[in-house]
């Protein structure tokens, strides 16, 4: 039998410190079977679908979703599942890779300011601002390296993470009061379930063009990187831009999941249409007698 989703298992606002060696990869079964879960993901398309034209109509406050991961762990397939139904014109993915050489001569803030949802619609970041403190934390060369640091080759890398933390919480607390609502997810894979989802991108020709050396080559780091990403969650998780640890072991009920607390968070909103006055009323009834007439 499916499960009702209950989000607050997955939620983190720093009430309390995450510990991922203690959170599961793969959660209890939400939907029945295939057809169940494209009959719920549907649904879930179409609820927030709605609630996005809504929020565009009222055009006071923006989404901002921050997908983080581990390689293999769905976020492409997860934003494509959810977000599909909803009118392309209100939202805007972006995806981070490396920095480009504009992006390094600015603070490492400034190339997702400048990608920003406007008033009305939702961004989704597909990684983000966070790879300055779990990739670069991870291999401290590239901070020494390139990213020209005022404090060069001798930076105190401890203090580094620390006043990266700080401009991310207080980044994100800017956007809350300012209308944009962040939601941060750390899509938990399991490190054998990403191996065998590797295996699978060599294995068939369709997805050998998601297979790349680096992929074999940072599971190398898997509990460097799993240390990152739990000092990032316990450092910015707060009530405002809070963190929701999703098992991803099993993409279905991770995408269910997502859609629960992305739709949960749209209903929180204070949103509505446009009132129409009397008047404007009265001036449209005049429109419509002329169409009539036509």
């Amino acid at each position: 039998m499916p499960h009702a989703i209950n989000t607050d298992e997955f939620t983190f606002t720093g009430k309390k410190a995450v510990k991922l060696n203690e959170h599961e990869t793969k959660h209890k079964d939400i939907y029945k079977n295939k057809a169940d879960y494209h009959k719920l993901i549907k649904a879930f398309q179409k609820k927030i679908n709605s609630l996005q034209r809504m929020m565009y109509a009222h055009d006071r406050y923006s989404m901002l979703l921050v997908f983080q991961a581990m390689d293999a762990a769905g976020k492409d397939g997860t934003i494509r599942a959810i977000m599909s139904g909803v009118n392309a014109h209100g939202i805007a993915v972006q995806a981070f890779k490396e920095p480009s050489a504009e992006e390094l001569d600015h603070d490492f803030l400034w190339r997702a300011a400048i990608r920003l949802p406007q008033r009305g619609r939702i961004g989704i970041f597909n990684r983000s601002y966070y790879e300055e403190v779990l990739v670069v934390k991870v291999h401290p060369e590239i901070a020494r390296s390139t990213q020209k640091l005022p404090a060069g080759r001798t930076v105190d890398l401890e203090a580094l993470w620390q006043q990266r933390y700080t401009s991310i919480r207080d980044f994100e607390k800017h956007l809350w009061h300012n209308g944009t609502r962040v939601l941060k997810f750390f899509l938990h894979l399991g490190r054998d379930k990403q191996r065998k989802r590797f295996l699978a991108r060599i294995d068939k020709p369709d997805k050998n063009w998601k297979f790349s050396e680096s992929d074999v080559r940072e599971r190398k780091f898997w509990d460097n990187y799993q240390q990152a990403y739990q000092d990032a969650i316990n450092a910015t998780a707060t009530k405002e831009a809070p963190w929701f640890v999703v098992p991803a072991d099993d993409k279905k009920n991770m995408r269910l999941i997502v859609a629960q607390i992305i739709l949960e968070q749209l209903k929180s909103l204070d949103m509505r249409y446009p009132e129409v006055t009397p008047a404007r009323r009265e001036e449209l009834q005049q429109f419509r007698e002329k169409l009539l007439q036509d």
